[in-house]
C-alpha cells in the first residue's frame, strides 16, 4: 500500500509528538519527511534529496544503507532478532564487549548494555553511587552527590538531567532531580574577562579542585563530556582540560565518568575522544555511533577494580539491579559489531583526522559573513555561533528567528543541519567525501549571507 506525501504529513501532524519540537510551531510548517537514504544523502517523500550534515542527530559512520551493514543485519535476522541478556547469553553480545574492551583504553573491560546513551549515563551514575556503598556503606556514607559541568548535557532520564547544567531544558524538571555539584566549564569565547584558552582552563580546574576539596567525602564521581560539550552549543574544552580533571578526580579519590555518547567512534578524530589526552576513566559512556547510524544501542564500560565491588553472596545484595528489555539485542550488537570492523577495515578514524584538518581552512572563509561570531570545530563536530554584534557578542532572540531562518534556507538547498540556541551545527556523516564536507560548508555561508543580507534590507 502507497501513501501521498499529503496523508503522511497530515497523519505526521494528527499523531505524532516529536522530540524537542515546539508542535505548535511544527504544525505550520511543511514538515521534512524523509523516505530513504543512500550514502550522505537523505530522500524526502517527494525525491528531494538532502546533504546529511547531522548525520541523523549524530549517529551515522558509513552513510545511509551501507550494503555490508545491511548485510550483517539481514543474516543475524535469519538467526533470531532477540532473546533477554537477563541470566542468559548471546553470540553477538559477547563478541561485541570483547571487541570493546580491546579497543577502550586502559583496562576498561566490563560492558554493560542498554539502548540510549541517557541510559548509559544512568548506568553509570547508579554503578559509582552502589560502587562506593558495596565497598564499605559505613564509610562511604556520605558520597551520595555528582560534579558536573555548567551547561553540561547528560540525556534526558531523570538521573541524566539531574547532572545535566543546561537551564533551558532542565529547569522545569528541577523539584524532580537529585543535588548536583556544578562547577565552571570552559567556554573560552565567552570567558574573555579571564584570559586566553590556558587561563580559562586553570580557571575552571582551579574551581573544580575547590569543589573536591570541601565536598570530597560526599562525591561519589565526576561526569564530563569528553573534549566537546555537545548539546549546548559544540564547546570545545581547551587542551588539557580534560587530563586536569582526571588528574583532580585521582588525587581526590573521586570516580571519573567520561561522557563519549556523542563524542565516541571517531567524532574528534580519535576512536574515543578520552585517548587524545592519555586519560582512562573509571567509566565510559557510550552511544550514538556505535551501530553506524543503524539500531538504538548503549554501552557503559568499567574496570574490574569497580566491577569486582559487585561481586559476593547472594544474601550480601552487592547485585546492580538494573536492566532493560533490550539489552544486548543481538540484531544492534550485531550491527555494532560490523561497525567497527568496516572502522577499522576502512581506516576511518584516520580519514576522519585528516578531512577535519582540511576542513578548518574552508570553516574560517565563515568569519567573513558578519553575523558569525566564533566557529569551534573538533574533528568532524563542527558550530557555528550566531551574534548580531563581534564586538560585544550579544545573540539573537528567539522571537527574532535568525538562526531558524538559516536552517531552512539551508534545508531548501538541499542540506540539513540543526540549531543549538545561538549555534549552527555541523555533524556530518563521518564518511562523507572531501567534496561533499566542502558542499555542506557552502550551503551554510550562502545560508547565513542570505538571511543576513534580508536582514539588512528589511532593517
Amino acid at each position: 500500500m502507497t501513501y501521498t506525501h499529503n496523508e503522511l504529513e497530515q497523519w505526521d501532524k494528527d499523531y505524532v509528538w516529536h522530540p524537542f519540537t515546539q508542535m505548535q510551531t511544527y504544525r505550520q510548517t511543511n514538515p521534512l519527511i524523509i523516505e530513504r537514504g543512500k550514502g550522505s544523502y537523505l530522500y524526502d517523500t517527494e525525491g528531494k534529496a538532502y546533504l546529511d550534515g547531522y548525520a541523523s542527530l549524530w549517529v551515522n559512520v558509513h552513510g545511509h544503507s551501507d550494503p555490508e551493514l545491511n548485510e550483517a543485519l539481514k543474516e543475524q535476522i535469519d538467526k533470531v532478532a532477540h532473546s533477554t541478556l537477563l541470566g542468559s547469553a548471546n553470540v553477538p553480545s559477547i563478541l561485541l564487549a570483547k571487541k570493546l574492551a580491546e579497543i577502550t583504553p586502559g583496562s576498561l573491560s566490563k560492558v554493560f548494555y542498554s539502548d540510549t546513551g541517557a541510559a548509559s549515563v544512568e548506568i553509570a551514575l547508579k554503578i559509582a553511587y552502589q560502587y562506593w556503598k558495596n565497598k564499605d556503606a559505613t564509610r562511604y556514607a556520605k558520597k551520595n552527590k555528582f560534579i558536573s559541568l555548567d551547561e553540561a548535557y547528560h540525556g534526558d532520564t531523570v538521573g541524566a538531567v539531574s547532572v545535566g547544567g543546561m537551564d533551558l531544558y532542565h529547569r522545569i524538571f528541577r523539584p524532580l532531580l537529585f543535588q548536583r555539584i556544578g562547577s565552571p566549564a570552559p567556554y573560552s569565547y565567552r570567558m574573555e574577562e579571564i584570559g586566553d584558552e590556558e587561563a580559562v582552563k586553570d580557571y575552571c580546574l582551579a574551581a573544580l579542585e575547590e569543589r573536591l576539596q570541601q565536598q570530597t567525602e560526599e562525591v561519589a564521581g565526576v561526569i564530563v563530556e569528553s573534549l566537546v560539550q555537545g548539546a549546548t552549543g559544540i564547546h570545545t574544552h581547551p587542551v588539557g582540560f580534560l587530563k586536569g580533571v582526571a588528574d583532580l578526580c585521582k588525587k581526590y579519590n573521586v570516580l571519573l565518568i567520561c561522557d563519549e555518547v556523542a563524542v565516541g567512534f571517531g567524532r574528534t578524530g580519535t576512536m574515543f575522544a578520552c585517548e587524545q589526552e592519555d586519560v582512562v576513566p573509571d567509566l565510559l559512556c557510550l552511544g550514538k555511533g556505535i551501530t553506524g547510524g543503524y539500531m538504538p544501542l548503549a554501552a557503559t564500560i568499567t574496570n574490574d577494580t569497580i566491577f569486582n565491588a559487585f561481586l559476593g553472596e547472594r544474601e550480601e545484595h552487592k547485585t546492580f539491579y538494573h536492566g532493560h528489555t533490550y539489552t544486548g539485542n543481538q540484531l544492534a550488537c550485531s550491527v555494532a559489531l560490523k561497525n567497527i570492523e568496516l572502522m577499522e577495515e576502512r581506516d576511518l578514524v584516520a580519514s576522519v583526522s585528516h578531512k577535519a584538518a582540511n576542513l578548518k581552512a574552508t570553516l574560517e572563509t565563515l568569519y567573513e559573513l558578519p553575523i558569525v561570531g566564533d566557529i569551534r570545530q573538533r574533528g568532524l563536530m563542527i558550530g557555528i555561533e550566531i551574534v548580531k554584534n563581534k564586538n560585544t557578542k550579544e545573540t539573537f532572540t528567539v522571537t527574532e528567528g535568525v538562526i531558524s531562518q538559516i536552517i531552512e534556507t539551508a534545508r531548501q538547498k538541499g542540506l540539513i543541519i540543526r540549531e543549538l540556541g545561538s549555534v549552527i551545527t555541523m555533524m556530518p556523516v563521518l564518511a562523507m567525501s572531501e567534496q561533499e564536507l566542502q558542499k555542506m560548508v557552502g550551503i551554510t555561508y550562502e545560508s547565513i549571507q542570505e538571511v543576513y543580507e534580508t536582514m539588512v534590507v528589511n532593517a
